[in-house]
């Protein structure tokens, strides 16, 4: 059945009614009240009707996933976009897939294009490609956003209330708590997992049952204990980058959308704040349960590596993680390695913006400067997205 978290969703809607800014208020109302249930419902009758016309979801196994996990801006995206051009190896989700959970949906969705492309000349193309210019232009210098480019799976739970992007959108920090699952109650995260696993059986339905599911996730640095509870031959990649870079350029991505909202500063302040302190657990955390679970493989990607040698940090990830490399993904991995140095972005920030000093990020994660060896000049500038 479609899960949907209705304790999560109420404590929302609690925070929406006592919300100050009128302009917040009525949008987070609209939004919980009459657009989430229509949507919630659509997607819970879709999900349920995937066991009726795909009776073979019964048979399908999600076999040695691959996790993605890290802070965010520490090259998640790259990572992830790069093995997806391992033709016919992985299955994941593309933005467009997230946003339609049901099998059914998804193929309704794909019968709808061909027949776009075959009998009406691609209209109804582009206008989703017109769309997707209003929704993500803006934001694209940041984080190349589109319907059909690959993202993260946290969004196939946006209408189960049970997805961290809520966050961006309601940024209730220290209210709502979409990072610690594995400080949450075993019945809790068993609920979260066992319909995420459902979700993932229908994308590998659609893809192919034969592929390894690889899954990008930033915010599930908080997950991985539970992940691992949940799918115990799971694989898992840590990308990391110096905290000083990282940290001011997701708080400068989300201060942008809260001013938006008329969110006042002291109000935006204690939010930056609670972001903060999950900033350190993002990182720190990760760590702490793999050396716990020795026997999990795992991979760990640098920033550093990552951009400078793209095909040999993505090749070192394969030989860590037992993935044979063929000699045609090698060559995609050399033409992509000389695009990707190429790259730049007009996204800047800085730590004094935010009123944060670098060493007491570098105190309070010093056994993890020390082990990647991040000097002490580093992170006090824009630097390519990621």
């Amino acid at each position: 059945m479609f899960f949907f978290d209705f304790d999560n969703y109420f404590k929302m809607i609690g925070l929406a009614w006592h919300e100050k800014s009128t302009r917040a208020r009525r949008y987070y109302l609209f939004v919980l009240l009459i657009w989430v249930p229509l949507a919630a419902s659509f997607h819970a009758l879709c999900f349920a009707l995937d066991r009726v016309f795909f009776p073979g979801l019964a048979r399908v196994e999600v076999r040695q996933p691959i996790f993605m996990v890290g802070h965010a801006r520490s090259g998640t995206t790259l990572t992830h976009r790069l093995m997806t051009e391992d033709e016919g190896r992985f299955s994941y989700f593309l933005l467009w897939e997230c946003y339609f959970p049901s099998l059914l949906q998804k193929k309704a969705i794909r019968a709808g294009a061909r027949f776009d492309a075959d009998w009406l000349g691609g209209a109804l193309g582009r206008l989703a490609e017109r769309f997707e210019e209003r929704r993500y232009g803006k934001m694209r210098h940041i984080h190349e956003m589109g319907l059909t480019i690959p993202e993260e799976d946290d969004i196939s739970l946006y209408y189960s209330m049970a997805s961290g992007f809520w966050i961006t959108r309601m940024p209730y920090m220290g209210d709502l708590d979409f990072f610690r699952m594995d400080e949450w109650p075993e019945a809790k995260r068993r609920r979260y997992n066992d319909f995420y696993r459902e979700v993932v059986k229908r994308q590998l339905y659609l893809n192919g049952t034969d592929r390894v599911h690889l899954a990008k996730n930033p915010l599930w640095a908080g997950r991985v204990a539970s992940l691992i509870e949940a799918f115990p031959d799971a694989r898992f990649i840590v990308n990391v980058r110096d905290p000083r870079e990282t940290i001011p350029s997701l708080l400068k991505l989300l201060t942008s959308a809260w001013r938006a909202l008329d969110w006042d500063p002291q109000r935006q302040k204690k939010c930056l704040e609670v972001l903060v302190e999950t900033s350190f657990a993002s990182y720190a955390h990760p760590f702490e349960v793999l050396e716990a679970h020795p026997d999990t493989p795992a991979a760990i990607v640098d920033y550093r590596a990552l951009t400078s040698d793209p095909a040999a940090a993505i090749e070192q990830v394969y030989a860590d993680l037992g993935l044979p490399l063929s000699e045609s993904f090698r060559a995609v991995l050399a033409g992509k390695g000389k695009r990707e140095r190429k790259h730049s972005t007009k996204h800047a920030y800085s730590l004094d913006e935010f009123g944060l000093a670098a060493d007491s990020i570098e105190t309070r994660l010093a056994d993890l400067f020390e082990r990647f060896g991040w000097d002490e000049t580093a992170g006090q500038g824009g630097a390519p997205s990621a």
